[in-house]
């Protein structure tokens, strides 16, 4: 496939309709109308929107030791069909990634993919144990250059550990990304936003302010040691308050929240199915609600997918017992034109911030996230805002099928994804 290509007549987010050269890696602005290179190949891009690549802050990638849920490949393919060209591998792997050489080995296999670059996040402790720091300075400085720890799919719950954690990695402007679960106030067995829903199903109840406490310690713990923290999976209101009050004083806390939290209302585990448990749990409309307007107003810095696949046999089971989490990759960008854009709530500028500049920023990604400006690298992606698909789960890239939007139709497609110039996506195909 050519490495070549000229998209005619795009409309690029905060300009305008454009044609843009695809050349040698780089985006090279080029008149309407002017005559393409022999080798290019030339997309019509009539009613597309052009976005620079997305970036996910939060993928679990399931490679080491669970192969059978995702690897490092087929959760690329997954990301490169959904629109992004970076993503943040979650270290809740088997073994962990809390050493350099386990970092390297991740990046690596990313490298090997060769569909979007793929980053490790390292441990904040070993074994996400929550007894010891991991490697930090170690992973910081090895070839993954890790930028972004967490222990997700745990709280760093430790107070003192986590404030040793934030002056550490505020040395090397590293972050460190928090799974905000005070775990006496929601344990192991909650799987179910706290409410008169979880007491009639009879499901263990997970309720917000074992999320806020956390959120709220850690800013404050943020401000003391003038490091970086990120909350990741923002999940409700009271949440979105202690961080609006955070950013006005000027503490350096950002959040994310996923698709799933800004469209799934808490009623979907009245079905019992097992694809709607999550990790915080949906929450009621309120929440939702909140989530939205903060996403809109910038209190919410990113949207991150949270991609979370399982082997069919980890979620077949009763819903207490059942595996926590969905997939997120391929639907997140419909997602957010469905309940955002199409809304009125937000427009392309504020999707591209969300989804690749922001998210680019937090994890010190310099080559994404900038933009398509001449001599830019060609990191993008172009969407089809006028379709609509109907989703198949059948139809995903992953190995997993805990896809929570079978058979929904979400507004838009993404139609391309170009990787530093080359078509990772282009006529339905992934193309490694």
């Amino acid at each position: 496939m050519t490495d070549s290509y000229l998209i005619v007549g795009a409309d690029v987010v905060g300009e305008g309709r454009a044609d843009l050269l695809l050349q040698d890696g780089v985006v090279r602005r080029v008149e309407t109308g002017s005559d393409a290179p022999r080798d290019a190949r030339r997309i019509d891009a009539d009613g597309l929107v052009a976005l620079p690549g997305l970036v996910d802050l939060h993928t679990h990638l399931r490679e080491p030791g669970r192969e059978d849920a995702e690897t490092i490949a087929t959760g690329s393919a997954a990301a490169a069909a959904g629109g992004f060209t970076a993503v943040l591998a979650m270290a809740n792997t088997d073994p962990v990634t809390d050493t350099a050489e386990a970092a390297e080995r991740v990046r690596e296999l990313g490298r090997q993919a060769g569909l979007v670059d793929v980053h490790p996040v390292g441990a904040v402790t070993k074994a996400l144990a929550g007894e010891q720091l991991a490697e930090l300075g170690l992973m910081a400085r090895s070839r993954a250059r890790v930028r972004v720890f967490s222990d997700d799919g745990k709280c760093v719950q430790d107070a003192r550990l986590m404030r040793r954690a934030l002056e550490y990695v505020k040395a090397f402007g590293g972050v460190v990304s928090q799974h905000a679960q005070d775990p006496r106030l929601a344990g192991s067995d909650a799987c179910a936003h706290e409410g008169e829903l979880s007491g009639r199903l009879g499901l263990p109840g997970w309720p917000g302010v074992a999320e806020e406490v956390i959120v709220a310690r850690d800013v404050m713990l943020a401000r003391h040691t003038g490091s970086r923290v990120h909350i990741a999976h923002v999940s409700t209101a009271g949440s979105v308050e202690v961080l609006r009050w955070a950013k006005a004083q000027g503490i350096a806390v950002t959040a994310e929240v996923t698709p799933h939290h800004l469209m799934l209302p808490v009623e979907k585990v009245a079905t019992y199915d097992p694809t709607f448990k999550v990790n915080p749990p949906l929450r009621p409309a309120e929440d939702i609600a909140a989530l939205r307007e903060a996403l809109a107003d910038g209190t919410i810095d990113a949207v991150a997918t949270d991609h979370a696949p399982h082997a069919r046999h980890d979620k077949e089971h009763a819903f207490a017992e059942a595996a926590f989490g969905m997939l997120g990759l391929e639907q997140a960008l419909q997602v957010v034109h469905t309940v955002m854009v199409r809304a009125g709530s937000m427009d392309w500028s504020q999707v591209t911030a969300a989804m690749s500049t922001t998210p680019a920023r937090i994890a010190g990604l310099d080559d994404q996230g900038g933009g398509l400006a001449d001599g830019a690298p060609a990191n993008l992606v172009l969407f089809d805002p006028a379709a609509r698909v109907t989703v198949d789960r059948d139809a995903s890239r992953s190995l997993s099928s805990n896809n929570p939007w079978h058979g929904v139709a979400l507004d838009g497609a993404v139609h391309a994804t170009f990787l530093r110039g080359r078509a990772t996506l282009l006529d339905g195909e992934v193309h490694a």
